[in-house]
């Protein structure tokens, strides 16, 4: 067996925890359904998802080290998802009326634009790179063969988990946009807020320590 039960008893409960603490991930998911209906706050979540794979596949061929090793390349990457998360806080905020019309079912575009957004997010934090380098290396045995096959192994757990509950939480402030849908002063008040949610994430990973 690649991962032996006993590794997975210690990794599983670990990594449902980690799922379940509130982070930047889980915020944004709970501000696109917020903005879009629960359809776009699922697919955030399979956005987040996509990038968490992402970054699981360049720490497992060791990019992430290199990222972890070079401080400007952290940086940029960093600033960049400041500034992305402030472009969308401007767009919510200048995009009137969207939680107006969630009182019809979201379309296809906007559950594709939520899922790119959450890709872009998730590509721009390198804390995630970072972590996932950090944690999933406790739960790696060099003995049991392919490094990268237990990495990956690792990740997909990880990552199903972290998904469902991001999609949770997407879907249940989706459902409370559209319920503001049809009470135009209560929705222009949501939109503003999500606005603000947007722009304390960007806040949160700007004045997060590297370390």
């Amino acid at each position: 067996m690649l991962i032996p039960g006993e590794t997975l008893l210690v990794f599983v409960p670990a990594a449902l925890a980690l799922n379940l603490t509130p982070g930047n991930d889980m915020l944004f998911c709970l501000s696109q359904g917020m903005r879009s209906g629960p359809r776009a706050g699922i697919a955030a979540s399979f956005g987040i998802a996509t990038g968490v794979f992402l970054h699981s596949c360049a720490a497992a061929v060791g990019l992430a080290a290199l990222l972890a090793a070079h401080p400007a390349a952290f940086e940029v990457l960093r600033w960049a998802g400041v500034a992305y998360l402030v472009y969308l806080a401007v767009q919510a905020l200048r995009g009137s009326g969207e939680l107006v019309a969630a009182r019809v079912a979201p379309t296809r575009a906007s559950a594709v634009k939520a899922w790119r957004a959450a890709v872009l997010v998730s590509l721009l934090n390198p804390k995630v790179a970072v972590f996932v380098l950090a944690f999933l290396p406790q739960f790696v045995d060099l003995s049991r063969g392919s490094a990268f096959a237990q990495f990956m192994v690792l990740g997909l757990i990880l990552n199903i988990g972290g998904t469902v509950v991001n999609a949770l939480v997407g879907a249940f402030a989706g459902h409370i946009g559209r319920w503001l849908g049809g009470r135009p002063g209560l929705a222009r008040i949501a939109e503003k807020l999500t606005a603000i949610l947007l722009l304390a994430i960007a806040a949160r990973i700007a004045l997060e320590r590297r370390g």
